[in-house]
């Protein structure tokens, strides 16, 4: 069970998105879950994404400040993942 940034619940790993900190410090979707790095959870609705972007889930979990830029990138890419 993994508890989701944006919206708090706790689910199972499999029905959530890891959003990835890489060694080099960016921020990216790992879609198949398996990547190296610090991870955070997202349910898979834009609005739990928007609930973290307004209550600094993604900062508080990688101990950094996460600039517009990112979130933008990442809501297109999660656009793209869940969806396709």
């Amino acid at each position: 069970m993994r508890q989701c940034v944006g919206c708090k619940e706790m689910k199972n790993k499999k029905e959530m998105m890891r959003v990835l900190k890489t060694s080099d410090d960016s921020i990216i979707l790992d879609t198949s879950g398996r990547k190296n790095g610090r991870g955070a959870y997202l349910c898979m609705t834009k609005e739990c994404l928007s609930k973290a972007r307004k209550n600094k889930g993604l900062s508080r979990s990688f101990k950094m400040n996460i600039p517009d830029e990112i979130y933008e990138k990442l809501e297109r890419e999660f656009e793209e993942n869940v969806q396709g």
